[in-house]
């Protein structure tokens, strides 16, 4: 199993024990032990659930401090197309690029820009003959994750371009070398402005595996709290934007889907029904598609627990924003695609694998007797799924119980429901 680099973290002194990010973890990940709750790595695909349903605030994403950006001389910041979507009454999002150098950075390089040529570049690729369908979107790092641990069937079907937030911090850094050649590599640094905890975390093991594109991920949350302190409205901003609706819209579901034009697409946001689409397409249920955008977050980008404003209210100020701004900047949407030529700048170093949980055993026997062990459990345990154990699942205490985790006693409704059991029995 790969040793996966995670943001989302648990603050022991607020956590109560209580289950509610048990019962909503998609993947099981949560575990309630000891009074309070234990995150397994290995199946955490950081979708920030758990972070949303915590009502104590225990759970939270471990993005860098602001104060990180004074360690570089010249300050790159790559701010996500959702920053837009929080401020209230914005007409021009040159106001927000502009707040961006009056808190302390040096410049700017919009990830909307670099969306719009992965747009272009996806609908290159689709048109290929030779790639499965439907192409699953890369952009969202918890999809990736997801299908990695579960849907081994499906990991070809992923995108193999880089995401937007790639792409801008390799061309933010070019551009700066390229107006400013005094500058070195160690002088330059690059911060994304994330809206959830799945971008920081897939950033951050980019540069654990040694291909870090950002020396830095701050939460969207802490830099609209300093913009909003430097934001004035009357002063009239420098156009400083060189991006149009078709990067803008990369923060709603959809968006990313709509600029593929003609090709048949489906998007879904919100992680029960991004699971509920990945179950369609491994049981090959779904109507021919040429493109599916899936989002773990409800609405999008907009919806990450790291951005402040409700996904709902973002989405509709960002079509209020867009209303003014050229279709796009980068890319002529216009044209008849006819070339499928991709840099190889655009394509990942590594394609997604199949990276499933630990197995039961590392002996193929043993694991089976293991199996077989874990039926039977399942069978004795009452199947009402309470939570009340600390598993999520009758089934996943079942499977804690044959790793050694859990024991039956920890069946708080056992007894009762075997003592109904016996009652009805005996009439």
């Amino acid at each position: 199993m790969a040793n996966v680099r995670h943001s989302v973290a648990l603050t022991l002194e607020k956590c109560r024990g209580c289950t509610h990010c048990l019962q909503r973890c998609p993947t099981e990940a949560i575990r309630i032990r000891d009074g309070h709750a234990q995150i397994t790595t290995t199946l955490c695909i950081d979708c920030g659930e758990c972070i949303r349903t915590c009502g104590y605030q225990a759970k939270h994403a471990e993005a860098d401090p602001f104060e990180c950006i004074q360690d570089y001389n010249y300050k790159i910041a790559l701010p996500a197309p959702a920053l837009y979507g929080q401020f209230d009454h914005l007409d021009d999002i040159n106001y927000v690029l502009d707040g961006l150098l009056k808190i302390g950075f040096d410049d700017i390089f919009e990830v909307a820009q670099a969306a719009e040529l992965v747009s272009g570049y996806s609908r290159r690729y689709i048109m290929r003959e030779d790639v499965p369908k439907p192409v699953i979107s890369s952009a969202c790092p918890v999809i990736g994750r997801l299908i990695s641990i579960r849907y081994p069937d499906l990991v070809d079907n992923v995108l193999p371009l880089h995401p937007p937030v790639d792409m801008a911090a390799k061309l933010a850094r070019i551009v700066a070398k390229k107006e400013h050649p005094e500058l070195t590599d160690e002088d330059i640094g690059i911060f994304f402005i994330s809206p959830c905890p799945a971008k920081v975390s897939y950033l951050k093991q980019e540069a654990e595996e040694d291909r870090q594109l950002v020396d830095g991920v701050l939460s969207m949350t802490d830099i609209y709290k300093r913009l909003v302190q430097v934001m004035k409205r009357g002063d009239v901003p420098p156009p400083r934007s060189k991006t149009g609706r078709v990067g803008i819209r990369w923060a709603g579901s959809g968006g990313e889907a709509k600029a593929l034009s003609k090709h048949r697409h489906l998007a879904a946001s919100g992680i029960e029904n991004v699971i509920k689409v990945l179950d369609s397409i491994d049981n090959d249920t779904l109507p021919d598609l040429d493109f599916i955008e899936l989002n773990a977050c409800p609405g999008g980008c907009v919806g990450g627990v790291l951005a402040v404003e409700n996904p709902f209210v973002a989405r509709s100020r960002l079509l209020y924003v867009e209303r003014t701004m050229p279709e796009s900047r980068n890319w002529d949407f216009s044209k008849k695609q006819v070339s499928t030529f991709i840099p190889g700048d655009y394509f990942l170093e590594e394609t997604l694998l199949y990276d499933p949980p630990e197995a039961l055993d590392s002996d193929r026997r043993q694991a089976l007797l293991k199996r077989m062990e874990l039926e039977r459990i399942a069978e004795e345990l009452p199947s009402l799924d309470c939570g009340a154990c600390g598993a999520p699942t009758c089934r996943a205490l079942a499977e804690d119980i044959v790793r050694g985790t859990a024991t039956m006693e920890d069946c708080l409704l056992l007894g009762r429901v075997q003592g109904n059991q016996a009652k009805e029995d005996d009439t």
